[in-house]
C-alpha cells in the first residue's frame, strides 16, 4: 500500500502540464473496436484506468502500441467478445466495450461494472437503449449477454447519462438505419468521442444539442485524434492555486471546458487568463468566501469537482451550502475532512453546510474514491503540519504523477510505502 505524505502551508507557483481527459480517453479507446484500421490517440495520460482498459482490449485480441504520450490501437483480429470480470470490476469505463462489440460483431458478454463506490450507477439505461435497437439481452451470473444484429431506433433517455450516451452512440454508428437519441449527455468528453467517430466516417448530426441523429454506415476507418485536456485535472490545479494563494500556468488547459468552476473561483477573486498554449490561474489575491454549490449535468457544476471545492469552502469565510444531485454517496470524504478540523453539518444525504475555519490540521486520512481522495490532498496542502493520505490507488485512477506535478509547483509531498 502507498500513501501521500504532505507538509502543508506552502504556496504553489509555476507551470504544470495538463494531460488528456480520462473521461474522454476511455470511451475513445473502446471505440477503436468499431474498425479494423489503426486508431492513433494523442495527448494520452497513462493512468491506472487506461492500463486496465488496455489489458481488457488486449484480452479481446486488440493490438496496442504505447508511445510517450500517444497510443495506437488496432482491432483487426478480435478473437473474443467476452469482457472478463477481472477487468470490468476494477473500472466502470470498461463496460463501454459493450456497444462497440455488439455493433460490429453482433454479440458481447460483458461483466457488470465496478469503479468508485460513490453511489448507484445502474446500467439499465445502457441496456434499455440497446434493447430498443433490437438487441437480445440477458443478465446471468454477473454478466450482460447481448446478441444482435441491431437496427435503428428512437431513444428517449429519461435522465441524462454519460455512460449510456457513449454506449448508444458507439452502437448506433455501425447499425443500419437511423438512430435518434433524445436527451443525450452534453459533456465535452461526449463531444470529443463524437468528433473522433466523425473522423472515422460516422454520420452524426445535432452534435452539442439535445437530439442526436445517427445514420449507420457499413464500415468505419482509422484516424488520428488528439484528446481534449482534462477539465477535472485543470480544475484541481485551479482550486489548489486558490487554496494556497498561488499562481499556476496550466499548460494545455482550456477554460471553456470548465465554465461553472471558473465562475465559482472568480467569486473568490481568482483571475483567469487564457492564451493559445494554456491557462494562467492567479490566486495571489484570492479572498475565499462562502459560495453555494449545486452539482448537476453539464454545463452545470460538475460532480467530479464537488470534493475539490468542498475542501476550498472548508477554509472560506462564512457558511456554504453544497448540494449533490448526481451521486448519493459523494460525501464519503467529509468525515475525513472533519478529522482535519473542517466544520460540516449534514442537512440530509444530498446536502451539507460548511462553516469555514481559519486553519485545517494535518492528520492521517483515507481516500474512499478518486475525487474525494484528491479533495483530501488539497486539504493537506493548506493544513498545518503533516497529512498522510492513504489508499491513493483511488487517486492514481484519474491523476498522472500527481505528487510530481505538485512538487514541481512548490508543494512538499511525496509518495511513501506503508504497512
Amino acid at each position: 500500500m502507498q500513501a501521500f505524505k504532505i507538509q502543508g502551508q506552502n504556496r504553489l507557483f509555476g507551470t504544470v502540464d495538463i494531460h488528456g481527459a480520462k473521461n474522454a480517453i476511455l470511451p475513445i479507446m473502446a471505440a477503436a473496436l468499431l474498425t479494423d484500421k489503426p486508431i492513433r490517440i494523442e495527448n494520452i495520460s497513462f493512468l491506472s484506468d487506461v492500463s486496465i482498459l488496455s489489458q481488457l482490449l488486449q484480452s479481446l485480441g486488440m493490438k496496442i502500441h504505447n508511445e510517450t504520450d500517444a497510443i495506437t490501437l488496432q482491432a483487426d483480429n478480435i478473437t473474443s467478445t467476452h469482457a472478463d470480470y477481472d477487468f470490468v470490476s476494477k473500472m466502470r469505463g470498461s463496460f463501454w466495450v459493450l456497444g462497440p462489440l455488439l455493433a460490429r460483431f453482433h454479440e458481447a458478454e460483458v461483466s457488470l461494472p465496478g469503479g468508485c463506490a460513490i453511489g448507484t450507477r445502474p446500467v439499465d439505461l445502457y441496456l434499455s437503449a440497446l434493447t430498443e435497437m433490437g438487441a437480445e439481452i440477458s443478465v446471468e451470473n454477473g454478466y450482460v449477454r447481448a446478441k444482435g444484429p441491431l437496427h435503428g431506433a428512437e431513444i428517449f433517455f429519461p435522465k441524462i447519462s454519460v455512460g449510456a450516451t457513449h454506449n448508444t452512440i458507439m452502437a448506433a454508428v455501425l447499425t443500419p438505419g437511423q438512430t435518434i437519441i433524445h436527451n443525450p449527455a452534453l459533456e465535452p468528453e461526449v463531444i470529443d468521442l463524437i468528433e473522433m467517430l466523425i473522423k472515422m466516417g460516422a454520420k452524426i448530426e445535432g452534435v452539442g444539442t439535445k437530439t442526436l441523429i445517427i445514420t449507420g454506415v457499413k464500415k468505419l476507418t482509422g484516424c488520428h485524434h488528439k484528446i481534449i485536456p482534462d477539465r477535472i485535472e485543470t480544475a484541481t490545479f485551479a482550486v489548489a492555486a486558490a487554496m494556497t494563494r498561488g499562481r499556476i500556468y496550466l499548460k494545455g488547459a482550456r477554460m471553456d471546458l470548465m465554465d461553472a468552476v471558473v465562475d465559482v473561483l472568480r467569486i473568490n477573486h481568482v483571475i483567469f487568463e487564457q492564451d493559445d498554449n494554456g491557462l494562467l490561474v492567479d490566486a495571489t489575491h484570492a479572498q475565499l468566501t462562502s459560495t453555494p454549490i449545486t452539482t448537476c449535468e453539464y454545463p452545470g457544476f460538475p460532480t467530479d469537482c464537488q470534493a475539490l471545492i468542498t475542501s476550498l469552502l472548508a477554509i472560506a469565510n462564512g457558511e456554504s451550502i453544497v448540494e449533490e444531485r448526481i451521486f448519493e454517496n459523494r460525501f464519503m470524504h467529509i468525515p475525513e475532512l472533519q478529522r482535519m478540523g473542517a466544520h460540516v453539518r449534514n442537512v440530509n444525504n444530498s446536502t451539507i453546510i460548511l462553516s469555514g475555519v481559519s486553519e485545517l490540521s494535518g492528520t492521517t486520512v483515507m481516500a474512499s474514491d478518486l475525487r474525494g481522495g484528491v479533495g483530501l490532498v488539497l486539504a493537506g496542502l493548506v493544513a498545518k503540519g503533516q497529512t498522510i493520505v492513504k489508499r491513493i490507488y483511488h487517486i492514481d485512477r484519474g491523476y498522472y504523477k500527481l505528487e510530481a506535478k505538485l512538487s514541481g509547483l512548490g508543494a512538499v509531498i511525496e509518495r511513501i510505502d506503508i504497512d
